[in-house]
Parts: C-alpha cells; sequence; structure tokens
C-alpha cells in the first residue's frame, strides 16, 4: 500500500558543481584579502576566500590562452595578456572588457605588474624587451631593452617616488631600471638559475630574492650589495617575509631581526632567520605525506609552486604544483583552508557524514579529497601510494573504506566535531589493483572487496574501530577468500541483511554469495559485454546490474531469471543505484548521461546532462532528496529532487492559468481589447490572441480599432505578437488576421521603430513566401470569378430534360427554360425565324398569345424534333458525306426536324401553319442575314448525333460546311 501513495520522482535539478578553475600560471590576491585571482585556459577566475565559490569568470573574446594579468594594488583594474598580443582592461566585478590595445611586443607577454600608485603598467616580453604603459592616459612611456631572454619578472619598488624597477631575465641577473632616465642602474649578480621571487622590506632598504639555485640572497638596496646568501637545500619558488612586531614566537622567533618564509620543492614552508642563515622552523606535514617521507626528492606533484602574504588575517597562502590553494595560519603555520583548483579524473565520489555535509572523492591520484559543502573547503587525506579507484560508506556515515592500486584496502573515520578525517585501519592481501569495495550494512563489522587477481575477499574490523577511543592504523586480515571470477572483478555489493554478497566480473557474468563461508549460490548470465556495477535493492530480493553493453538488467535472487531489462544509454552504463524506495533506478554511463528509469514501467522518466565525459562515480543521500555525480571531466555535480517543487509550481501555474483565462473571458465580453490582447499575450496563447483579434476585426470599424489596439501595446508585446503572425500566416484560414497586423504595423510604425524588434529578420523570412503564395492564390481567385462571370453573362442554359419537356409541354404547361438576357447572334436568327412563324400561327387562329411564350414553345419543339428526327440524317450521312453536304435537301430537311414532333409526325395545328408558311414568300434579306441563317443551320446540324458503324452513337461533331464551300454549290 505504501508503494502504490509513493511519489515517483521525475526530475533533478544542478544545485551546486564543484569545478576546476585554475590549471597553472600565475596566482594572486587581492589587496583586501577577499579573493584570489588565478588563470584557467582562456579565463581568468576569481574565487571568494570565505565561500569558495568562483563568482566572476573573465573570458577572453579571442579563446586566445592568457599567458599573463596582474591586479592593480586598489583592486580596481585588470589587465590580461593573450597569445594573440593584446592588452586588456577589464571591471573584472562585472567582468567587462574596458580597453583593448596591441602590446607592442613582437612575442607574449611573459610578465606584468602595476606601480603602487596603480597609474603603470609594466609589461615584460619574451622579446627580452620592457615597456610601460601609462592605464589612466592610455599611452607607452618607456621601452626598456637590454635584458636577454624571457623577461619572466618584473616589480616596482614600493617607494613610488624612487621610480624604479627591478626585473629578471633568463641570464639570471637582477637588474634595476631608472624610470627617469629609462637607463639601467645596476645589476644584481648572485644567483646561477633563474630568479623567481623578490621580497620588499616596507621601508624599502632591503630585499630577498630568491632562486631555483637553492639559495636566498639578502641585498642592501642603498649600497647594492648582497649582505647575506642563505643556502636553503631547495629549489625555492617563493619568498615571504615576516611581518615586524607580529607575535610569531610559536614558530621559533625570538628576535625582532628579519625573518623570511621559503615555499619550494618540498612542499613544506620553512621560515630562515636572515641574519644567521639558520632555519629556525620547518612545518609538520600530515600523516603518511609522501614529501614528509623523503625530504630529498625535489620537483614532484606536492612541491610549491607560489605564497602569497596575508597580514590583514596573519596568513599565508601557498599553492602547490597539484593545483591546490592551501591558507596558513601565520603565527603557528597550521592550515587553515584548503581549495583545489584541478581534480583530474573522478573515478568515485560518495556522501559522508551523519547528515550528509560532506563528500570524499577519490580522484586520479593516490589521494583522497573530502569537501565540505557549506564551504567548499577540503580536506587531503593521505596514505594510499597509488591511484584510490573505489569507494563506499558505512550506515552512519562517520566511516567509510577506500581502495587503490597499490593492493590495499584502508579505512577512513570522519570526527562529526571537528570534521577532521584520519585512517584507521588498513588491509593487504590482494595481489593486484583493488578495483572495487562495500562495506557492511547493518553494523560497522566488516568490508568486503573484489581485486584484479580475480578473488573477492571479506575482511573482519575490529570493535576498537567502533569506539570513538582507537586510535593508530590498525592491521585488517581477511576472514575468507574465494577465486570468483575468470577475469576483472569490478564491483561488489553487500545485500541489506548482510547475508548475501553480489560480484560483478569482466567476463560477463554476475555472482551471487552466502557472506558466511563466500559459497557460491548462484550465476547470473545474460549481459554481452563486462559488468561494471551490481546493486541490490533496498526492499525487494532484486539485483541490478549494469554492462558496457549499454544496458541495465534486473534479476530475481529467487530463479536467477532476468526480470526486466533497461536500454537507453549509448555507451557502457558504469553506475546504476536505488532511489524512492527501490521503485527507481539511477544510472550513468560513460555518454556522459545519468538517467531516471521508473521500474515498473521501464520507463526512461528524464535524462540529466551535466558532464562532458564518463560519469564514474554516482551516489544518493540519506534522505533520497540529493544526488552526487563524478564525472572524468573533472567536475562534481551536486543534484537535488525538484519533483515536489516542480509539481507545485506546476499546480500554482495551472491555478493562475484558470484566474487569468477567466479575467479574459470577462475582458473579452466587456470588449476591453487591449487589456484583453496584452493579457493573452503574457499568457503565451497564440490561439488565444487570434481570437481576441478575430473578436477585434468583427467589430465595426475592425481595422481601425485593431490599429489603435496594436500600437498601445508594449515594445515587447509587438515582438511576440509579430512573432505570432509569422505562424498564422502559414494557414490561409488565419492569413487574414495576420495580415491585418502586419498591415497595422506598417503603417503607423516608421521603419527606425520596427528594426528595433528583436528577431525582425526571421520573421520576414517567414513572412515573405507565404505572403506571396496568398496573393497568388488570391490572383487565381479573382481571374476565376471573372471567367464565371463572363461565362454567366454569354450562356443559356438549356432545358433540363427534353423528354420532360414535351411532356410538360402537352400537358399545357411551361418548360423549364432560362432565356439568356443578352443573346447572342446565332439566338437573335433563331428566334426571329421562329417569331415569324409564330406570329403566322396567331394570324390563323386569331388568338392573342404573348410572343415570348411562343418562342420558347417553338424553341423547346424545334429542339425535340431535332433530338429526334436526327437519325434519318445521321443515316444519311453515314452512306454518302459528302453527298450531304453538298445536297441542300438536307437543310430543308433539318428545318422541317427542327418543326416536327418526337416521332416525327406533324399535329393537325402544325400542318396548317406549315401549308401557310410554304404558300407566305419570304421577305427579302440581306447577304449576311441569308449567310447568318444558314450558318446557324449548320450549326444546329453539326450538333446532331451520328450513328457509328458499331451501332453506336456518335457524339463528335460533323465536319462544319464553310461559306466557300456553299458559295461553289
Amino acid at each position: 500500500m505504501a508503494t502504490s501513495t509513493l511519489q515517483l520522482k521525475t526530475n533533478y535539478a544542478v544545485l551546486d558543481k564543484i569545478e576546476p578553475f585554475y590549471k597553472g600560471g600565475k596566482v594572486q590576491i587581492s589587496t583586501d584579502e577577499n579573493y584570489i585571482f588565478c588563470t584557467c585556459g582562456t579565463r581568468v577566475n576569481v574565487l571568494e576566500i570565505a565561500t569558495g565559490k568562483v563568482i566572476q569568470r573573465i573570458e577572453q573574446d579571442d579563446q586566445e590562452d592568457i599567458t599573463s594579468f596582474t591586479l592593480s594594488p586598489d583592486d580596481e583594474v585588470l589587465v590580461t595578456a593573450s597569445r594573440a598580443l593584446l592588452l586588456k582592461q577589464w571591471d573584472w566585478r562585472e567582468s567587462r572588457c574596458v580597453r583593448t590595445w596591441r602590446a607592442i611586443h613582437t612575442s607574449p607577454v611573459a610578465s606584468m605588474t602595476f606601480d603602487p600608485t596603480s597609474t603603470l603598467l609594466a609589461t615584460g616580453g619574451c622579446d627580452g624587451t620592457i615597456k610601460l604603459w601609462d592605464v589612466v592616459k592610455q599611452y607607452c612611456t618607456h621601452n626598456l631593452k637590454g635584458s636577454p631572454g624571457v623577461v619572466h619578472l618584473v616589480q616596482f619598488h614600493p617607494d613610488s617616488a624612487l621610480l624604479q624597477l627591478f626585473s629578471s631575465s633568463m641570464d639570471c641577473r637582477i637588474r634595476v631600471w631608472d624610470l627617469r632616465t629609462s637607463q639601467c642602474l645596476c645589476v644584481l649578480e648572485s644567483h646561477y638559475s633563474a630568479v623567481t621571487s623578490l621580497a620588499f622590506t616596507p621601508d624599502g632598504s632591503t630585499l630577498v630574492s630568491s632562486g631555483r639555485d637553492k639559495i636566498c640572497t639578502v641585498w642592501d638596496l642603498k649600497s647594492k650589495t648582497p649582505t647575506r646568501t642563505v643556502p636553503v637545500f631547495e629549489a625555492v619558488e617563493a619568498v615571504v617575509l615576516l611581518p615586524q612586531g607580529a607575535d610569531v614566537s610559536r614558530i621559533g622567533v625570538k628576535n625582532e631581526g628579519l625573518h623570511f618564509i621559503t615555499a619550494g620543492s618540498r612542499g613544506v614552508l620553512r621560515v630562515w632567520e636572515a641574519s644567521s642563515g639558520r632555519c629556525i622552523f620547518t612545518q609538520t606535514l600530515p600523516t603518511g605525506h609522501p614529501t614528509g617521507k623523503a625530504e630529498s626528492d625535489d620537483g614532484d606533484e606536492h612541491s610549491f609552486t607560489c605564497c602569497h602574504p596575508l597580514p590583514s588575517s596573519s596568513r599565508v597562502a601557498a599553492v602547490t604544483a597539484e593545483h591546490n590553494f592551501l591558507l596558513y595560519d601565520l603565527p603557528s603555520l597550521t592550515l587553515q583552508q584548503q581549495f583545489v583548483g584541478y581534480s583530474d579524473d573522478i573515478l568515485d565520489v560518495k556522501f559522508l557524514g551523519p547528515e550528509d555535509s560532506h563528500i570524499v572523492v577519490a580522484t586520479n591520484s593516490p589521494q583522497l579529497k573530502v569537501f565540505e559543502l557549506a564551504s567548499s573547503s577540503c580536506q587531503i587525506l593521505y596514505g594510499h601510494t597509488d591511484t584510490v579507484l573505489s569507494l563506499d560508506v558505512f550506515r552512519k556515515g562517520c566511516m567509510f573504506a577506500s581502495c587503490a592500486k597499490d593492493n590495499s584496502i584502508r579505512v577512513w573515520r570522519l570526527s562529526p566535531a571537528t570534521g577532521q578525517v584520519c585512517c584507521v585501519a588498513q588491509g593487504l592481501g590482494h595481489v593486484n589493483a583493488v578495483g572495487s569495495i562495500s562495506c557492511s550494512r547493518m553494523k560497522e563489522s566488516f568490508v568486503a572487496s573484489g581485486s584484479q587477481d580475480y578473488t573477492v575477499k571479506v575482511w573482519e574490523l575490529p570493535e576498537s574501530l567502533r569506539s570513538k577511543e582507537g586510535g593508530g592504523v590498525e592491521a585488517l586480515t581477511a576472514r575468507v577468500t574465494e577465486k570468483g571470477h575468470d577475469k576483472d572483478v569490478n564491483s561488489v555489493a553487500v545485500s541489506p541483511n548482510d547475508k548475501l554478497l553480489a560480484s560483478g566480473s569482466q567476463d560477463r557474468t554476475t555472482k551471487l554469495w552466502a557472506l558466511a563461508d563466500l559459497s557460491l549460490l548462484g550465476v547470473f548470465r545474460g549481459h554481452r559485454r563486462g559488468v561494471w556495477c551490481v546493486q541490490f535493492s533496498p526492499v525487494d530480493q532484486v539485483l541490478a546490474t549494469s554492462s558496457a553493453d549499454g544496458s541495465v538488467k534486473l534479476w530475481g535472487l529467487q530463479d536467477f531469471s532476468c526480470l526486466k531489462t533497461f536500454e537507453g544509454h549509448d555507451a557502457s552504463v558504469l553506475k546504476v543505484i536505488f532511489v524512492n524506495r527501490g521503485t527507481q533506478l539511477l544510472s550513468s554511463g560513460s555518454d556522459g548521461l545519468v538517467k531516471l528509469w521508473t521500474i515498473k514501467t521501464n520507463e526512461c522518466v528524464k535524462t540529466l546532462e551535466a558532464h562532458q565525459d564518463k560519469v564514474w562515480g554516482l551516489h544518493s543521500s540519506r534522505k533520497d532528496d540529493l544526488m552526487v555525480t563524478g564525472s572524468a571531466d573533472s567536475c562534481i555535480t551536486i543534484w537535488k529532487d525538484v519533483t515536489d517543487a516542480e509539481l507545485e509550481e506546476e499546480q500554482a501555474k495551472q491555478e493562475d492559468q484558470i484566474l487569468k483565462q477567466q479575467e479574459l473571458s470577462n475582458l473579452l465580453h466587456e470588449k476591453k481589447y487591449l487589456r484583453a490582447l496584452g493579457l493573452a499575450i503574457s499568457l503565451n496563447q497564440p490561439h488565444t490572441v487570434l481570437r481576441v483579434i478575430k473578436e477585434i476585426r468583427g467589430e465595426e470599424e475592425g481595422q481601425e480599432q485593431l490599429d489603435r489596439t496594436v500600437l498601445k501595446l508594449r515594445q515587447d508585446q509587438k515582438e511576440a505578437l509579430l512573432g505570432y503572425c509569422v505562424v498564422w500566416n502559414t494557414n490561409a484560414r488565419n492569413c487574414q488576421e495576420a495580415q491585418a497586423v502586419i498591415q497595422a504595423l506598417l503603417r503607423h510604425l516608421s521603419p527606425e521603430q520596427l528594426l528595433q524588434c528583436k528577431g525582425l529578420r526571421s520573421a520576414l523570412e517567414g513572412l515573405l513566401p507565404y505572403t506571396e503564395r496568398h496573393f497568388q492564390r488570391i490572383g487565381r481567385l479573382l481571374q476565376a470569378s471573372m471567367f464565371l462571370d463572363y461565362m454567366w453573362q454569354h450562356m443559356r442554359v438549356t432545358g433540363q430534360d427534353s423528354v420532360a419537356v414535351q411532356d410538360e409541354e402537352m400537358d399545357g404547361g411551361l418548360p423549364l427554360f432560362v432565356v439568356d438576357k443578352q443573346p447572342s447572334y446565332s439566338q437573335v436568327v433563331m428566334e426571329e425565324e421562329e417569331g415569324t412563324e409564330d406570329t403566322m400561327g396567331e394570324e390563323e387562329d386569331g388568338a392573342s398569345v404573348d410572343h415570348g411564350v411562343g418562342s420558347a414553345k417553338k424553341a423547346s419543339m424545334g429542339t425535340v424534333g431535332v433530338s429526334r428526327g436526327a437519325k434519318d440524317a445521321q443515316e444519311e450521312e453515314e452512306e454518302d458525306p459528302e453527298e450531304m453536304e453538298d445536297d441542300d435537301s438536307d437543310v430543308s430537311a433539318a428545318n422541317k426536324a427542327r418543326v416536327g414532333g418526337a416521332d416525327g409526325a406533324r399535329q393537325p395545328e402544325d400542318s396548317e401553319e406549315e401549308e401557310q408558311k410554304e404558300n407566305v414568300q419570304p421577305s427579302p434579306a440581306s447577304e449576311e442575314e441569308e449567310e447568318g441563317e444558314e450558318e446557324q443551320q449548320w450549326v444546329r446540324r453539326d450538333r446532331r448525333p451520328r450513328k457509328c458503324k458499331t451501332g453506336e452513337v456518335d457524339t463528335r461533331p460533323a465536319p462544319r460546311q464553310t461559306r466557300a464551300s456553299r458559295r461553289r454549290r
């Protein structure tokens, strides 16, 4: 019952991301000590120290890598130099480029700095020249030549009144330049390797220089001579002077002389006394730190690359070669805060802590990283000597286990009070890399591991580890070992009741074991490629597996059969977990996608995209409201379940839509078209907008009212309305409304106002072709209507059925006959001829009959006679067509047939009329009238049906006799 009422998850949203922000290069800290500026390819990132978040990303438009940058002492001006030999001045708080100019250097700028007044900018190039720029007046003030090779260090004297610049290049010498004369005052020679940093005392009388030749030199700037050379026995990258007057007795400073801190290849900070050249303090490294074990090793990944003083907060900031930022408390040089600039590939990630306040991350390195989610501060855990491959967390969340390529497993414990993590146990026994590990679910009693040596081991945890009093690193022993597969074991999982163990291997099989003695219970076969992950359901006797064949399968533990298969990933599925009380699955693959599945329907509910590479890590929080993913693109993404929020938002949106729809109906009823149109546009309902426009056009003076309404809309509403018109114009039903709106816009808006509309170009491209099509259609319709009108004016509709007409005449009724008001010439001749016959008949009978009706009767009778008497003429025509054409008897026969009855017999009245007509002599007529009459007769003859040889009636017209042939006759 609980499952049926369970709300299924539908979506996750990105809550936070931990991205790489530093990949090497220069690092600078603002004067107010709130921000860290560092380079990352084509960007300069601004990291806020208090929160550990990147608040600004200053991106180069030309996508060229930044070779150097500097921030002015007043924290207002940021200048960057790129490989395109351009200098750019930025308002970094708004990420806006203020000015761009050419660097004049013939090669990229290697170093740059501001003077104490923030007005002069010095740039040192790879071409051996130094140029000074006035950033206020925007011109180049000096061009200093004489440095051989790359000028990798430039720095102003702290006393701006002296106008002196110090530089160092490839010849390992320090040059002092007088900016008044643009001449080199002197050359300080002491180092035999590259000079890495310069540190001035506050009064500017003493200078301390460091180099990779493992010495530091103290200079008297008044005499320009070295007063002390201090061998430090490591390549020094940075030197920082201790503040005078501060209480630093905790690090061995007992007098008020000059002391300085060195940061170099050993990865530790050391304090030196300038007067005696002694090292009075060496920083203590955490347990398991490789540099602490081998201090003579130089140039490893743990060495420092730069160091900066933070006098206002009494701290020192150092940067390691692994791109980590370390903030130390100055009185004791203890680590306070740490940020990770770059993490390389993320291989696994898990939530940690009773309230999921931390995450532990396994990267492509031997160190583990534990991030505090609130501040993004990171702890680096040393212990493993090779890459960590997998992680798992115990039920309470304060202990977790890790395994690595060094053939070992380790157990770690988080102190909830201090947030510090330490290693409490270590297990050795595998003979190859340990690729997976799983912790017990009921209590912290054991861990299981799977290795590339094809074996599965179960390790017992002593009681001392579960107590808070336990200290030190204890050794673990394997309780049972079993060779489980023929290839690498990629994943192991412990059941929720701690009774079963599942293992997935590269040999494409998954096996089920009894945890007590690792006896084999069954084998799951069905994947076509290696199995990457196995996971037990938290509520059902079901096992989920993901494989390199791109599928996720569910297996029944009773009969080891495949229950369901989920296919959707385009590549290997690397991780799968159960969520929402076992009703749904989350899977991640090497395609960079995370998919949410509903088990009951086999449906992929949502596909989440936030990574650009393989997603190796996937874990859900204890409350099941958060999810964390880690990818090979060095990004860690924290997701939040937004199902309830989206549901509430959708309900609120629906309620708002209902209210607005009601308001819209009221406005239309009240004929408040302007507010109705604006409301419909705000609702983004094109159909409703179209309905409002139709309502407006249906009113009196609709176009004028539409013009007034459209012109009162806001600019954004006009743009939205123009976009709707593009869609409406594609349909002939709605094109009139679209054209009416366009007419209103074009008629009342100037071209300048139209050009301000967003998307005008795309709107025109969509309007033009369909508008031309509509005009062509209207043109064709107009032509067709004019042709119909012409035909109506010049066409006579004949009777419906000749037989019906004759019957109707015999019954004394009038025929269904329509005569055109404007008859043609042939019709006039026929009517004159028939009118003469009717007149003669009337005179004989002495009856008063309407001439129009008599003419109609005669015409109908003539038509019937032609239809009935055509057979004889047709037979004669078939026997001898030429004789029929030349004989005048056919014409008289046709005239007789025209007035004949249906069967060729005459009525008594007709015979009398015919006798009268024969006795009457025709009135003389012109030649044209005779020819017209003959032509009309021949036309009638042409319409007679002819009988073919097959006995069927041939409806083709007979050959028409020309005037010349008749004259020859």
